[in-house]
């Protein structure tokens, strides 16, 4: 479907997006966080798809890019407020890894963060196609690591799982 970049104010500009079925609403059991992760550690929780006519894929910016507040689709603009708290790295863990944990992770790195995707906290729609989601990521300068490994111990030393 194709859909129109009405945030911008510019409703002849198109891009074609895939329609899934209504997922992650909130105040539903699909949009509760698990509990293993600690919410009493996070600072703020963004909500994304707030516009019904588009979908979004990152908590950074619309599938126009736009990466405002304004735009209508997420509830903050992500990248200033990090960037504010003195955020420099992003880690992306979730569902789906073919879309909006690869639109959040490059878009993290667009906006100036060095960006991860951890591998075994992710999930594609179509897990054949995790091979070139990878080689995606790694061209915009987004690094798939493990579980495991060093990067991640920085999070682990903060205490949120």
């Amino acid at each position: 479907m194709d859909v129109r970049n009405w945030v911008a104010g510019k409703q002849d500009e198109t891009t074609k997006q895939r329609l899934w079925p209504v997922h992650c609403v909130q105040g539903t059991s699909g949009a509760v966080i698990i509990n293993d992760i600690n919410i009493s550690k996070l600072d703020l929780t963004v909500k994304k798809g707030m516009d019904e006519r588009v979908e979004m894929y990152s908590a950074f910016a619309d599938s126009f890019g736009n990466m405002t507040a304004s735009s209508g689709g997420v509830s903050h603009d992500l990248a200033t407020l990090l960037k504010k708290e003195g955020v420099s790295h992003i880690y992306v863990v979730g569902l789906a890894g073919d879309y909006c944990v690869k639109a959040t992770a490059v878009d993290a790195a667009k906006a100036g963060f060095k960006s991860y995707v951890v591998e075994e906290g992710t999930k594609c729609v179509s897990s054949q196609d995790w091979d070139a989601v990878k080689s995606d990521l790694h061209k915009h300068n987004v690094k798939v690591i493990s579980a495991d490994g060093a990067e991640i111990g920085r999070v682990r030393d903060i205490g949120l799982f």
